[in-house]
C-alpha cells in the first residue's frame, strides 16, 4: 500500500510538472506573439509575463552559436529586424524548456520622409539594365546586368555613347559596381565572383570569390574604408578591399515599424549608406552604424513614368554629383539630377 501511495504521489507530481510546464510555453507564446508586431529597440529589456517568472530559476536567449541570460535588447546578440531566436527556460523543479521565437527590433525613431526637387534631367541608354551606379565629376560608371548583354562601361554624363566598355561572358550576370581608387569592382549575381578592373583602361586585375555569408551579388559601394554589399535581403556585408570573399562586419537595416529586406543597389555619400528596395520606389537613408533608416525618399512619380508596360524595369541607380543626387533604372531613358530639400 505505501509502495501504491507513492507511485500516485509521483504520478501527480508529474501530472503537476507537466501543467506548469505548458503553462510557462503558452504564456511565453502569447506574450512573444503580442510584441512581434510592435517590437523593441535597443536598450530595452524584455518584461517576461508572470507565468515564467515565477516558475523559472533561470532564463537565457539562444541565437544558436551563443546566448545570453541578459534580457536586454543588446546589438552585441541582437541585428536590426527580425531575429530567430530561442528562449532556454530552467525551471524550479530543475527541468529546462526551449521555445522559438522571432524579436523584431525597430528603430526608435521613425523615417523622416526626405523631400527633394528634380532639376534636370540626362539621357540614358534605355537598353541598358542598369545593376550598378556611380559618378566621379562628370564620368559615370555603371554595370548592367542580363546574361548575354552584361557589360561595365563608362560614359559622360549627358552622353549615351561609352566611352569604355568591358563586356562579360554570355553566363555572367553583372550586378552592383563600386570604385576604389584607381579600381573598379564588380559583383555578379549568381556566379559568385567578384571582378576587379583598373578603373583608366577596364583591364581586368583579378577576380575573387564572393564572400559565403552572402546569398547573391545585388549593390556595392564603398565607404572609404570597406565594400558594401547587398544580397538582396535584410544585411549590408562590409567586405575588406584586399579581399572581398572576407566579411569584415554584417549589419541588418529596419525603420521604425518595417524590417526592410531586398536591398540593392547602393551608394555611400556623407556619413550614410543610401540603398533602393527591389521593386518599390523608394531610396533608403541609413545609419551605417545601427542599420536604422533615418530616411526615405519617395520615387513613385518618375518610377511609374519609366516603368510602363514592363515591371522589371524599377528605380535601380543612386550617386551623388556634388550634394545633388542622381537617379535613374532597368532600361530608363532619363538620369535625373535632383536637389534634397
Amino acid at each position: 500500500m505505501k509502495r501504491n501511495l507513492t507511485i500516485g504521489l509521483g504520478a501527480v507530481f508529474l501530472l503537476v510538472s507537466c501543467s506548469n510546464n505548458e503553462k510557462i510555453i503558452d504564456s511565453l507564446v502569447n506574450f512573444n506573439n503580442s510584441k512581434e508586431a510592435e517590437g523593441y529597440h535597443f536598450g530595452d529589456k524584455l518584461a517576461l509575463p508572470k507565468e515564467v517568472t515565477d516558475n523559472a530559476e533561470a532564463v537565457a536567449i539562444s541565437f544558436g552559436d551563443k546566448e545570453s541570460s541578459d534580457l536586454t535588447i543588446d546589438p552585441k546578440f541582437f541585428t536590426m529586424g527580425d531575429n530567430e531566436v530561442t528562449f532556454v527556460i530552467k525551471t524550479k523543479n530543475g527541468e529546462t524548456l526551449n521555445q522559438d521565437a522571432t524579436i523584431n527590433v525597430f528603430a526608435r525613431k521613425p523615417e523622416q520622409n526626405i523631400a527633394y526637387e528634380i532639376i534636370k534631367d540626362y539621357p540614358h541608354d534605355p537598353d541598358n539594365f542598369v545593376e550598378g551606379f556611380l559618378i566621379e565629376g562628370n564620368t559615370v560608371y555603371e554595370s548592367d546586368g542580363l546574361e548575354g548583354t552584361s557589360q561595365l562601361i563608362k560614359y559622360t554624363l549627358g552622353s549615351t555613347v561609352p566611352s569604355l566598355v568591358a563586356r562579360q561572358p554570355a553566363n555572367i550576370f553583372s550586378e552592383g559596381c563600386a570604385v576604389v581608387g584607381d579600381k573598379i569592382y564588380q559583383l555578379t549575381y549568381q556566379n559568385r565572383k567578384v571582378f576587379v578592373y583598373d578603373k583608366n583602361t577596364f583591364k581586368k586585375l583579378s577576380e575573387f570569390r564572393m564572400a559565403k555569408a552572402m546569398k547573391e551579388g545585388w549593390g556595392l559601394t564603398y565607404d572609404g574604408e570597406n565594400l558594401i554589399a547587398t544580397d538582396g535581403s535584410k544585411n549590408l556585408f562590409f567586405l575588406d578591399i584586399n579581399d572581398p570573399s572576407k566579411v569584415i562586419k554584417t549589419i541588418s537595416v529596419a525603420g521604425n515599424t518595417e524590417v526592410y529586406d531586398k536591398l540593392n543597389e547602393l551608394e555611400y555619400y556623407d556619413g550614410f549608406i543610401y540603398a533602393n528596395v527591389w521593386h518599390q520606389p523608394f531610396i533608403l537613408k541609413i545609419n551605417p552604424a545601427t542599420g536604422e533608416v533615418v530616411g526615405k525618399l519617395d520615387f513613385t512619380k518618375i518610377t511609374e513614368e519609366n516603368v510602363q508596360e514592363n515591371s522589371e524595369h524599377v528605380l535601380n541607380g543612386i550617386a551623388f554629383k556634388g550634394n545633388n543626387m542622381l537617379v535613374t533604372g532597368k532600361n530608363w531613358a532619363k538620369i535625373y539630377e535632383v536637389s534634397i530639400k
